[in-house]
């Protein structure tokens, strides 16, 4: 009991000492009314389920794209914020309807695939047989091989070994166990990449010729290496469907098919066709009071891949920065500069939407203070890079010192860092000169578990990790729009890169306005 007595006394002196230092921080009171806000009132939830759960992903081109667009314009003005819709070009309209993919032999068993996007349909449930391609050591052995995929379901990614993911045989294997399953995976990985090379044809462009050889449909199995997660992409076929299988039932399939034993699907894969649609991005503006003609972007893409819900990519930035400009409506309410969130459409194609944003407005390119971007799943940020700035110390340091500490101290940064070749929307403006940051975030599982996958769902959303996000964001802007002038667009000289050549800063690029090229 003693003992007891004495871990609970120290206990609450700890949580004492926690809860003081908390409140000694002296926050500005705007700051503070941020936290408040955020951390006791937050929309976040609210948001995620009505785009998450409510519309679900939005695939470029897609009628829960345009839903979502309506819906973030409903919402935004539902807090006083002007809102509204800018088109900029085309794309391939697709809806995705039900797939079914189902076993009949040896056995009955529901098979758990995903029709890929923009996929065409099958016009009825496609009853075949099940091929595997082998692995090919030269052009002559794939040219007799293939005649036989006629009227087939065709195999056409590598049979994994190994359904574990590394760290598993890493955790609880030996280290001779280890060696040899990450020594025979590298193996058999590049035994497979040789194979598709002897064909004549990549990843990309056999599929067609598959379909132009009578393939029925063409399955493939993009598994992260995480156990149940795939990637899901678009298909490269013109008339017949492409499917990505789950690695555990693509495995079972596929020692069917090369142990002699051919296995029977049904596949019934719906989706519609509907011609062209305009794509779009989302602006919501609250104008500034004494410098209407300058601008500070929160910045996050609003479209996604469609295996999921495109929770992480990006349903956390867009409700992140969504969560910013309610919160800098309702309590910062004389921002000198306009405020704009700029939510982007197909930005996985290619920063589409971003690209055409810097293209159609010079004027506002020109006067922007900065961009802050968010697009790296649901962790708290911890890294910002000064995107090759010169003077992004100067200001950037100033911005951040405003922070609550416990945002503030987790934060790594790099100045004056270097600009972004294209991976994410802020590198859009940073090739037109504007301050864009990336707010990059921690891991959580994205690259290997989330990041396009068929695991991009709601749960996954680490909400108190959004939080902070908001917070961090909402400060930035507030101590941007503080600024007396636009700050300091200096850039580094770059230096000499491995090639022996002086690396020069990136160029401005045109989107792509249509999606002709990109589906080719």
């Amino acid at each position: 009991m003693k003992l007891i007595n004495t871990l609970t006394y120290s206990t609450l002196v700890l949580s004492s000492v926690a809860v003081h230092a908390q409140v000694q921080e002296k926050l500005d009171p705007t700051v503070q009314s941020f936290v408040n806000e955020i951390q006791n009132n937050s929309q976040l939830k609210k948001i995620s389920h009505e785009l998450l759960d409510g519309i679900g992903p939005r695939l470029v081109g897609s009628p829960q794209m345009d839903q979502a667009g309506e819906w973030a314009i409903k919402t935004l003005k539902a807090w006083g914020i002007d809102a509204r819709r800018e088109d900029y070009g085309t794309w391939k309209a697709w809806e995705r309807g039900l797939t079914h993919v189902d076993m009949t032999y040896p056995r009955a068993k529901s098979i758990e695939a995903t029709q890929l996007a923009w996929s065409p349909a099958t016009k009825k449930a496609v009853n075949a047989d099940v091929i595997a391609m082998p692995v090919f050591k030269t052009k002559a052995e794939f040219e007799a091989w293939l005649p036989s995929v006629k009227g087939k379901v065709v195999l056409m990614s590598q049979n994994q070994s190994y359904g574990r993911s590394d760290y598993q045989y890493k955790e609880f294997g030996s280290d001779a166990l280890y060696k040899k399953v990450t020594e025979n995976r590298k193996a058999e990985a590049e035994a497979w990449s040789n194979s598709i090379q002897v064909t004549g044809y990549n990843n990309n462009t056999l599929p067609e010729i598959l379909e132009k050889n009578g393939a029925a449909a063409v399955a493939i199995s993009y598994w992260t290496g995480i156990m149940g997660a795939n990637r899901i992409f678009g298909a490269k076929t013109k008339t017949i469907p492409m499917l990505d299988i789950s690695n555990e039932d693509y495995g079972m399939l596929y020692r069917l098919a090369e142990n002699g034993t051919a296995p029977k699907l049904t596949v019934n894969a719906q989706s519609k066709h509907n011609g062209t649609t305009k794509t779009f991005n989302i602006i919501g503006e609250i104008k500034g009071k004494e410098k209407p003609n300058e601008y500070i972007i929160l910045s996050a893409h609003f479209d996604s891949w469609d295996g999921a819900q495109g929770a992480t990519d990006n349903g956390t930035g867009t409700i992140a920065m969504m969560e910013t400009i309610r919160t800098i409506k309702k309590l910062y309410p004389n921002n000198k500069r306009t405020i704009l969130i700029c939510l982007w459409g197909s930005e996985e194609q290619g920063l589409n939407g971003s690209r055409a944003f810097v293209e159609d407005h010079p004027e506002i390119v020109k006067n922007t203070q900065a961009v802050f971007n968010l697009d790296n799943g649901t962790g708290r940020v911890v890294n910002i890079n000064g995107s090759g700035f010169e003077k992004s110390y100067e200001y950037m340091t100033r911005w951040l010192s405003a922070t609550p500490s416990f945002i503030r101290n987790e934060i790594k940064t790099d100045f004056p860092g270097s600009p972004g070749g294209g991976g994410s929307d802020h590198a859009s403006f940073v090739a037109a000169g504007v301050p864009g940051f990336m707010l990059s975030s921690l891991n959580w599982g994205y690259g290997t578990y989330t990041w396009h996958t068929n695991k991009d769902t709601y749960d996954k959303i680490v909400f108190e990790e959004i939080q902070s996000n908001a917070i961090l964001a909402a400060t930035l802007t507030m101590m941007a729009d503080k600024e007396a002038e636009l700050v300091n667009r200096d850039r580094r000289v770059l230096p000499i890169g491995r090639d022996g050549k002086q690396q020069e800063w990136p160029g401005i690029k045109s989107p792509q306005r249509n999606s002709d090229t990109y589906l080719k």
